[in-house]
């Protein structure tokens, strides 16, 4: 109930958006500060649990065609009845717009890559202290745009496919008790991470 509510309100901020008018205002132009929320969703996850999360971001614009964005996310998700997973992201994007963002838009797509540090730890259910952690870095790339509602309130969605470089955490259940282990060696290991995030502009630092 709850997901189809979410999914009610962002066909409403779409519609709504798509009957605004185009603006061309003070905050279409570089050096433009905006601050959001944002939810995620991580699929095709090593252990082949989906990842729910929240998080924030704050934005700088930092020409006509490139924006920045720096954020946070909290994910958590589940493998089975075994162990439970929390993964916190610490990162930036760089947003290439094919357009110039005077030329605003009601939907402003852009091409995104960038990198995060993320550390995740795994933790039995049953008992919470039988856990190990890890940092890893990761390097990102994807597609997004703004659905801008008016001259400095958007919802913005994106996908992006992240590509992690560290030690690997493994859960097993044996005879009742659940043993995790990181790996010896490093590996690449990616997920696909969507994003829905609601973002305010409040200034310009030039």
């Amino acid at each position: 109930m709850k997901h189809n509510s979410f999914v009610a309100f962002i066909m409403l901020l779409h519609a709504t958006a798509l009957s605004a008018q185009e603006t061309n205002s003070s905050f279409t132009k570089p050096g433009t500060v905006s601050v959001g929320t944002r939810n995620t969703l991580s699929l095709f996850n090593h252990d082949e649990a989906a990842g729910k999360g929240i998080g924030g971001q704050f934005r700088i614009q930092a020409g006509k065609r490139i924006g920045t964005e720096w954020f946070f996310d909290y994910i958590t998700s589940k493998n089975g009845t075994l162990t439970f997973r929390n993964d916190y992201h610490i990162g930036w994007s760089v947003m290439f717009y094919p357009k110039d963002i005077a030329d605003k838009k009601t939907l402003q797509p852009y091409v995104l890559v960038g990198h995060c540090f993320d550390y995740s730890k795994v933790s039995e259910q049953a008992d919470p202290s039988n856990s190990m952690g890890r940092w890893t870095m990761a390097a990102q790339a994807g597609l997004g745009s703004h659905i801008n509602i008016n001259d400095r309130f958007d919802c913005s969605v994106s996908a992006q496919y992240m590509v992690h470089f560290g030690k690997e955490i493994n859960s097993t259940g044996d005879a009742g008790k659940v043993v995790i282990e990181k790996e010896n060696f490093s590996s690449p290991d990616g997920h696909l991470l969507l994003s829905v995030s609601f973002n305010y502009k409040l200034f310009h630092l030039w």
